[in-house]
Protein backbone atom coordinates (compact mmCIF):
# COMPACT_ATOMS: atom_id res chain seq x y z
CA UNK A 1 0.00 0.00 0.00
CA UNK A 2 2.60 2.58 0.71
CA UNK A 3 5.69 0.19 0.68
CA UNK A 4 8.85 2.30 0.29
CA UNK A 5 6.91 5.43 1.05
CA UNK A 6 8.79 8.49 3.03
CA UNK A 7 6.80 9.87 5.34
CA UNK A 8 7.68 13.02 7.70
CA UNK A 9 4.99 13.47 10.46
CA UNK A 10 5.19 17.06 12.70
CA UNK A 11 3.02 16.92 16.06
CA UNK A 12 2.38 20.64 17.28
CA UNK A 13 1.26 21.08 21.11
CA UNK A 14 -2.19 19.50 21.45
CA UNK A 15 -4.64 17.06 23.43
CA UNK A 16 -5.12 15.65 19.86
CA UNK A 17 -0.94 14.67 19.82
CA UNK A 18 -1.67 11.36 21.68
CA UNK A 19 -4.22 10.14 18.95
CA UNK A 20 -0.92 10.55 16.54
CA UNK A 21 0.33 7.39 18.18
CA UNK A 22 -2.29 5.45 15.85
CA UNK A 23 -1.17 7.63 12.71
CA UNK A 24 2.09 6.24 13.21
CA UNK A 25 1.38 2.77 13.78
CA UNK A 26 -1.00 2.65 10.51
CA UNK A 27 1.37 4.18 8.26
CA UNK A 28 4.45 1.94 9.75
CA UNK A 29 1.90 -1.02 9.35
CA UNK A 30 1.20 -0.01 5.61
CA UNK A 31 4.89 -0.25 4.97
CA UNK A 32 6.11 3.40 5.00
CA UNK A 33 9.06 4.71 6.69
CA UNK A 34 8.12 7.54 9.19
CA UNK A 35 10.40 10.22 10.64
CA UNK A 36 8.38 13.09 12.97
CA UNK A 37 8.88 16.55 14.18
CA UNK A 38 7.64 18.03 17.24
CA UNK A 39 7.27 21.23 18.75
CA UNK A 40 7.90 21.34 22.65
CA UNK A 41 4.75 22.07 23.70
CA UNK A 42 3.63 18.98 21.68
CA UNK A 43 5.59 16.78 24.16
CA UNK A 44 3.41 17.88 26.69
CA UNK A 45 1.04 15.38 25.55
CA UNK A 46 2.82 12.82 23.80
CA UNK A 47 6.64 11.20 24.92
CA UNK A 48 9.96 10.98 22.78
CA UNK A 49 9.99 7.98 24.03
CA UNK A 50 6.52 6.80 22.60
CA UNK A 51 7.67 8.07 18.98
CA UNK A 52 11.02 6.40 18.81
CA UNK A 53 9.59 3.38 19.93
CA UNK A 54 6.17 3.21 17.13
CA UNK A 55 8.40 5.12 14.12
CA UNK A 56 11.87 3.67 15.01
CA UNK A 57 13.58 6.69 14.63
CA UNK A 58 14.71 10.01 16.36
CA UNK A 59 12.42 12.50 17.09
CA UNK A 60 13.96 15.83 16.11
CA UNK A 61 12.54 18.08 18.34
CA UNK A 62 15.14 20.97 18.84
CA UNK A 63 17.03 23.18 15.83
CA UNK A 64 20.19 22.61 17.41
CA UNK A 65 19.30 19.83 19.61
CA UNK A 66 22.98 17.94 20.80
CA UNK A 67 21.39 14.68 19.33
CA UNK A 68 21.47 15.90 15.70
CA UNK A 69 23.85 14.85 13.58
CA UNK A 70 24.65 18.33 12.35
CA UNK A 71 23.41 21.43 12.39
CA UNK A 72 20.47 21.46 9.42
CA UNK A 73 19.63 18.03 9.82
CA UNK A 74 16.12 18.76 9.98
CA UNK A 75 16.42 20.61 6.67
CA UNK A 76 17.78 17.05 4.70
CA UNK A 77 14.45 15.48 6.40
CA UNK A 78 12.54 17.93 3.74
CA UNK A 79 14.85 16.34 0.93
CA UNK A 80 14.22 12.42 1.88
CA UNK A 81 10.35 12.94 2.63
CA UNK A 82 7.55 12.38 0.33
CA UNK A 83 5.15 14.53 1.75
CA UNK A 84 4.81 16.60 5.01
CA UNK A 85 2.05 15.73 7.54
CA UNK A 86 1.09 18.00 10.30
CA UNK A 87 -0.96 16.15 12.89
CA UNK A 88 -2.62 17.61 14.69
CA UNK A 89 -1.78 20.99 13.92
CA UNK A 90 -2.97 24.30 16.57
CA UNK A 91 -3.96 27.45 15.66
CA UNK A 92 -0.51 28.91 16.67
CA UNK A 93 1.48 26.71 13.99
CA UNK A 94 -1.14 27.29 11.26
CA UNK A 95 -0.37 30.97 11.65
CA UNK A 96 3.50 30.19 11.98
CA UNK A 97 3.27 28.81 8.64
CA UNK A 98 0.63 31.34 7.04
CA UNK A 99 3.06 34.28 7.64
CA UNK A 100 6.11 33.13 6.84
CA UNK A 101 7.36 32.33 11.14
CA UNK A 102 10.19 30.11 11.31
CA UNK A 103 11.16 30.17 14.97
CA UNK A 104 11.06 26.32 15.61
CA UNK A 105 12.12 22.76 13.93
CA UNK A 106 8.51 22.17 12.58
CA UNK A 107 7.93 25.88 11.47
CA UNK A 108 11.20 25.93 9.73
CA UNK A 109 10.70 22.35 8.08
CA UNK A 110 7.69 23.52 6.98
CA UNK A 111 9.19 26.42 4.76
CA UNK A 112 11.94 24.29 3.49
CA UNK A 113 9.35 21.72 2.35
CA UNK A 114 8.39 21.92 -1.20
CA UNK A 115 6.07 18.95 -2.13
CA UNK A 116 2.97 17.92 -1.06
CA UNK A 117 1.66 18.66 2.43
CA UNK A 118 -1.43 17.32 4.88
CA UNK A 119 -2.09 19.37 7.43
CA UNK A 120 -4.88 18.37 10.20
CA UNK A 121 -6.20 21.15 12.47
CA UNK A 122 -6.93 20.56 16.02
CA UNK A 123 -8.67 23.23 18.62
CA UNK A 124 -11.37 24.41 20.45
CA UNK A 125 -14.31 25.37 18.35
CA UNK A 126 -14.16 29.19 19.15
CA UNK A 127 -10.47 29.37 17.62
CA UNK A 128 -11.29 27.01 14.69
CA UNK A 129 -14.21 29.79 13.49
CA UNK A 130 -11.76 32.89 14.36
CA UNK A 131 -11.45 34.71 11.48
CA UNK A 132 -7.50 34.93 11.82
CA UNK A 133 -7.48 30.86 11.83
CA UNK A 134 -10.27 30.84 8.82
CA UNK A 135 -7.76 33.24 7.22
CA UNK A 136 -5.30 31.61 7.50
CA UNK A 137 -6.43 28.17 6.41
CA UNK A 138 -7.38 29.50 3.64
CA UNK A 139 -4.71 31.68 2.65
CA UNK A 140 -2.70 28.24 2.65
CA UNK A 141 -5.41 26.26 0.93
CA UNK A 142 -4.83 29.10 -1.66
CA UNK A 143 -1.32 27.84 -1.77
CA UNK A 144 -1.86 24.22 -2.73
CA UNK A 145 -1.51 23.30 1.21
CA UNK A 146 -4.07 19.97 1.65
CA UNK A 147 -6.36 20.41 4.93
CA UNK A 148 -7.96 17.48 6.45
CA UNK A 149 -10.89 18.88 8.05
CA UNK A 150 -11.54 19.06 11.39
CA UNK A 151 -14.61 16.83 12.56
CA UNK A 152 -17.70 18.02 15.35
CA UNK A 153 -18.14 16.52 18.40
CA UNK A 154 -17.50 16.55 22.10
CA UNK A 155 -13.68 18.88 22.96
CA UNK A 156 -11.01 17.77 25.00
CA UNK A 157 -11.68 21.72 26.32
CA UNK A 158 -15.02 20.18 27.48
CA UNK A 159 -17.18 22.29 24.62
CA UNK A 160 -19.21 20.95 21.54
CA UNK A 161 -18.32 22.12 18.01
CA UNK A 162 -15.77 21.64 15.29
CA UNK A 163 -12.28 21.53 16.21
CA UNK A 164 -11.32 17.51 16.71
CA UNK A 165 -8.67 16.06 14.91
CA UNK A 166 -10.16 14.14 12.15
CA UNK A 167 -9.85 10.70 13.40
CA UNK A 168 -6.15 8.41 12.20
CA UNK A 169 -8.02 5.80 10.56
CA UNK A 170 -9.31 8.46 8.38
CA UNK A 171 -5.98 10.69 7.90
CA UNK A 172 -4.37 6.75 7.22
CA UNK A 173 -7.05 6.52 4.52
CA UNK A 174 -6.62 9.92 2.74
CA UNK A 175 -2.94 9.55 2.44
CA UNK A 176 -3.16 6.06 0.93
CA UNK A 177 -5.66 7.77 -1.74
CA UNK A 178 -3.32 10.46 -2.24
CA UNK A 179 -0.22 7.72 -3.23
CA UNK A 180 -2.11 5.50 -5.33
CA UNK A 181 -4.70 7.40 -7.18
CA UNK A 182 -3.15 10.56 -7.56
CA UNK A 183 -2.15 9.91 -10.96
CA UNK A 184 -4.83 8.06 -11.93
CA UNK A 185 -6.09 10.35 -14.58
CA UNK A 186 -3.35 12.17 -15.65
CA UNK A 187 -3.40 12.81 -19.34
CA UNK A 188 -7.16 13.33 -19.05
CA UNK A 189 -9.15 16.77 -19.46
CA UNK A 190 -11.97 17.28 -18.06
CA UNK A 191 -14.55 20.63 -17.97
CA UNK A 192 -16.68 21.46 -15.52
CA UNK A 193 -19.18 23.95 -14.51
CA UNK A 194 -20.25 25.34 -11.49
CA UNK A 195 -22.40 27.90 -9.83
CA UNK A 196 -25.49 30.06 -10.79
CA UNK A 197 -25.42 32.08 -13.57
CA UNK A 198 -26.73 35.72 -13.42
CA UNK A 199 -28.66 37.75 -16.26
CA UNK A 200 -29.04 40.94 -16.47
CA UNK A 201 -31.78 43.44 -15.76
CA UNK A 202 -30.23 46.45 -15.72
CA UNK A 203 -26.62 47.56 -14.20
CA UNK A 204 -27.37 46.60 -11.08
CA UNK A 205 -30.15 43.96 -10.95
CA UNK A 206 -30.32 40.26 -12.15
CA UNK A 207 -31.87 37.31 -12.84
CA UNK A 208 -30.27 34.70 -10.79
CA UNK A 209 -30.45 31.69 -8.20
CA UNK A 210 -28.58 30.52 -4.44
CA UNK A 211 -26.36 28.02 -6.09
CA UNK A 212 -23.22 28.43 -3.83
CA UNK A 213 -20.56 26.16 -6.55
CA UNK A 214 -19.86 24.02 -3.91
CA UNK A 215 -20.69 20.71 -5.40
CA UNK A 216 -18.63 21.92 -9.05
CA UNK A 217 -15.94 23.21 -7.08
CA UNK A 218 -15.64 19.85 -5.08
CA UNK A 219 -15.73 17.84 -8.27
CA UNK A 220 -13.13 19.91 -9.32
CA UNK A 221 -10.52 19.49 -6.76
CA UNK A 222 -11.47 15.96 -6.71
CA UNK A 223 -10.24 15.78 -10.54
CA UNK A 224 -7.43 17.11 -10.04
CA UNK A 225 -6.35 14.99 -7.29
CA UNK A 226 -6.65 12.00 -9.07
CA UNK A 227 -3.65 13.88 -11.83
CA UNK A 228 -6.40 15.26 -14.42
CA UNK A 229 -6.99 18.51 -15.92
CA UNK A 230 -9.61 20.76 -14.92
CA UNK A 231 -11.30 23.80 -16.77
CA UNK A 232 -14.31 24.95 -14.26
CA UNK A 233 -16.23 27.62 -15.66
CA UNK A 234 -17.78 28.83 -12.71
CA UNK A 235 -20.43 31.53 -12.14
CA UNK A 236 -19.93 34.03 -9.44
CA UNK A 237 -19.69 32.49 -6.17
CA UNK A 238 -17.43 33.12 -2.95
CA UNK A 239 -15.28 30.03 -3.83
CA UNK A 240 -11.40 29.54 -4.37
CA UNK A 241 -9.25 26.55 -5.27
CA UNK A 242 -6.80 24.78 -4.14
CA UNK A 243 -5.13 22.74 -6.61
CA UNK A 244 -2.79 23.96 -9.76
CA UNK A 245 -4.48 21.57 -12.47
CA UNK A 246 -7.47 23.56 -11.98
CA UNK A 247 -8.11 26.32 -14.78
CA UNK A 248 -10.91 28.90 -13.34
CA UNK A 249 -12.62 30.55 -16.11
CA UNK A 250 -14.99 32.95 -14.84
CA UNK A 251 -18.46 33.47 -16.10
CA UNK A 252 -21.51 35.90 -15.70
CA UNK A 253 -24.07 35.03 -18.13
CA UNK A 254 -25.09 31.71 -19.44
CA UNK A 255 -24.70 32.84 -22.79
CA UNK A 256 -20.83 33.30 -21.67
CA UNK A 257 -20.84 30.38 -20.41
CA UNK A 258 -22.31 28.43 -23.62
CA UNK A 259 -19.54 29.98 -25.59
CA UNK A 260 -16.56 28.69 -23.17
CA UNK A 261 -17.98 25.56 -23.04
CA UNK A 262 -18.66 24.68 -27.00
CA UNK A 263 -15.17 26.34 -27.01
CA UNK A 264 -13.56 23.81 -24.78
CA UNK A 265 -15.94 20.88 -24.88
CA UNK A 266 -14.28 19.25 -28.06
CA UNK A 267 -11.01 18.45 -26.43
CA UNK A 268 -12.96 17.25 -22.97
CA UNK A 269 -13.04 13.37 -21.82
CA UNK A 270 -15.67 14.39 -19.02
CA UNK A 271 -17.49 17.09 -18.57
CA UNK A 272 -19.87 17.37 -15.29
CA UNK A 273 -22.32 19.56 -16.04
CA UNK A 274 -22.80 20.69 -12.30
CA UNK A 275 -23.79 24.56 -12.91
CA UNK A 276 -27.38 26.61 -11.69
CA UNK A 277 -27.72 27.40 -15.17
CA UNK A 278 -30.97 30.61 -15.50
CA UNK A 279 -33.50 29.03 -18.01
CA UNK A 280 -34.78 32.60 -19.08
CA UNK A 281 -32.46 35.74 -19.88
CA UNK A 282 -33.91 39.14 -20.43
CA UNK A 283 -34.47 39.96 -23.96
CA UNK A 284 -33.26 43.99 -23.91
CA UNK A 285 -31.74 44.68 -20.59
CA UNK A 286 -31.36 48.55 -19.62
CA UNK A 287 -28.65 50.33 -19.83
CA UNK A 288 -29.34 52.36 -17.21
CA UNK A 289 -30.96 51.85 -13.36
CA UNK A 290 -34.38 51.13 -13.88
CA UNK A 291 -35.64 54.11 -11.15
CA UNK A 292 -38.30 53.25 -9.21
CA UNK A 293 -41.89 54.38 -10.45
CA UNK A 294 -45.69 53.36 -9.74
CA UNK A 295 -45.33 51.91 -13.49
CA UNK A 296 -44.22 48.65 -13.09
CA UNK A 297 -41.51 47.68 -15.81
CA UNK A 298 -42.66 45.33 -18.43
CA UNK A 299 -39.64 43.05 -18.79
CA UNK A 300 -39.81 40.57 -21.39
CA UNK A 301 -37.54 37.29 -21.19
CA UNK A 302 -36.45 34.82 -23.88
CA UNK A 303 -35.38 30.95 -23.25
CA UNK A 304 -31.74 30.52 -22.75
CA UNK A 305 -29.37 28.43 -25.00
CA UNK A 306 -29.99 24.70 -23.25
CA UNK A 307 -26.19 24.46 -23.08
CA UNK A 308 -26.17 20.73 -21.79
CA UNK A 309 -28.71 19.87 -24.76
CA UNK A 310 -26.29 21.82 -27.51
CA UNK A 311 -23.55 19.92 -26.07
CA UNK A 312 -25.04 16.65 -26.01
CA UNK A 313 -25.65 16.95 -29.92
CA UNK A 314 -22.07 17.23 -30.50
CA UNK A 315 -20.45 14.40 -28.13
CA UNK A 316 -18.14 11.76 -29.37
CA UNK A 317 -18.40 7.87 -28.54
CA UNK A 318 -14.73 8.82 -26.80
CA UNK A 319 -16.60 11.57 -24.53
CA UNK A 320 -18.40 11.05 -21.49
CA UNK A 321 -21.24 13.88 -20.13
CA UNK A 322 -22.87 13.93 -17.33
CA UNK A 323 -26.00 16.23 -16.10
CA UNK A 324 -27.47 17.52 -12.53
CA UNK A 325 -31.08 17.74 -12.44
CA UNK A 326 -32.88 19.81 -9.09
CA UNK A 327 -36.21 18.80 -8.82
CA UNK A 328 -38.83 20.07 -6.24
CA UNK A 329 -41.56 17.18 -8.11
CA UNK A 330 -41.81 14.49 -10.17
CA UNK A 331 -37.92 14.37 -9.72
CA UNK A 332 -37.20 10.81 -10.81
CA UNK A 333 -39.70 11.51 -13.94
CA UNK A 334 -37.76 14.75 -14.80
CA UNK A 335 -34.55 13.85 -14.31
CA UNK A 336 -34.70 10.11 -16.82
CA UNK A 337 -36.40 12.81 -19.25
CA UNK A 338 -33.44 14.93 -19.28
CA UNK A 339 -31.15 11.98 -19.55
CA UNK A 340 -32.57 11.05 -23.05
CA UNK A 341 -33.75 14.42 -24.20
CA UNK A 342 -30.09 15.61 -23.59
CA UNK A 343 -27.70 12.53 -24.97
CA UNK A 344 -26.02 12.17 -21.56
CA UNK A 345 -24.11 9.35 -20.18
CA UNK A 346 -25.66 9.45 -16.28
CA UNK A 347 -27.68 11.93 -14.21
CA UNK A 348 -27.00 12.98 -10.90
CA UNK A 349 -30.31 13.95 -9.18
CA UNK A 350 -30.92 16.11 -6.11
CA UNK A 351 -33.92 17.11 -4.24
CA UNK A 352 -34.72 20.75 -2.59
CA UNK A 353 -37.15 18.31 -0.60
CA UNK A 354 -34.46 16.77 1.45
CA UNK A 355 -32.49 18.00 4.53
CA UNK A 356 -29.10 18.88 3.92
CA UNK A 357 -29.06 18.70 0.22
CA UNK A 358 -29.36 21.36 -2.40
CA UNK A 359 -28.51 24.59 -2.99
CA UNK A 360 -26.05 26.17 0.04
CA UNK A 361 -25.35 23.37 2.31
CA UNK A 362 -22.09 21.38 2.41
CA UNK A 363 -24.00 18.50 2.48
CA UNK A 364 -25.91 16.81 -0.79
CA UNK A 365 -27.45 13.55 -1.17
CA UNK A 366 -27.85 12.56 -4.77
CA UNK A 367 -29.30 9.45 -6.80
CA UNK A 368 -27.78 8.41 -10.12
CA UNK A 369 -29.23 7.25 -13.14
CA UNK A 370 -27.80 5.80 -16.13
CA UNK A 371 -28.52 5.49 -20.03
CA UNK A 372 -29.15 1.73 -19.08
CA UNK A 373 -32.33 2.61 -16.67
CA UNK A 374 -30.12 1.52 -13.84
CA UNK A 375 -29.64 3.95 -10.98
CA UNK A 376 -28.09 3.69 -7.31
CA UNK A 377 -28.75 5.94 -4.10
CA UNK A 378 -26.24 7.67 -2.16
CA UNK A 379 -27.09 8.90 1.39
CA UNK A 380 -26.38 12.21 2.91
CA UNK A 381 -22.33 13.10 2.65
CA UNK A 382 -20.57 16.12 2.49
CA UNK A 383 -19.83 17.18 -1.07
CA UNK A 384 -16.73 16.46 -1.72
CA UNK A 385 -17.48 12.58 -0.71
CA UNK A 386 -20.75 12.80 -3.09
CA UNK A 387 -17.65 14.19 -5.55
CA UNK A 388 -16.11 11.31 -4.91
CA UNK A 389 -19.04 8.91 -5.69
CA UNK A 390 -19.53 10.33 -9.12
CA UNK A 391 -16.02 10.14 -9.78
CA UNK A 392 -16.10 6.67 -8.51
CA UNK A 393 -19.09 6.04 -11.27
CA UNK A 394 -17.30 7.86 -13.80
CA UNK A 395 -14.24 5.49 -13.51
CA UNK A 396 -16.27 2.79 -13.44
CA UNK A 397 -17.70 3.50 -16.90
CA UNK A 398 -14.32 4.92 -18.75
CA UNK A 399 -11.59 2.45 -17.31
Amino acid sequence: MLNGKKILLGISGGIAAYKTAFLIRLLIKAGAEVKIIVTKNALQFITTVTLETLSKNKVYKDLFDDNNDYATEHIALTDWADIFIIAPATANIIGKFANGIADDVLSTSFLAFNKDIFIAPAMNCKMYEHFSVQRNISFLQSKGIHFIEADSGDLACGYEGKGRMEEPENIFNIIDYYFNNKTLLIGKNVLITAGPTYEAIDPVRFIGNHSSGKMGYALAEVFAGLGAKVNLITGPVQLEIHHPNIQRINIVSANEMYEKCISLFPDTDYTIMAAAVADFTVVNPSAHKIKKTKTIPDIKLTACIDILAELGKIKTSQQLLVGFALETNNEKENALKKLDNKNLDFIVLNSLNENGAGFGYNTNKVTIFNKNGEFKHFDLKTKKEIAKDIISYVLKIQL
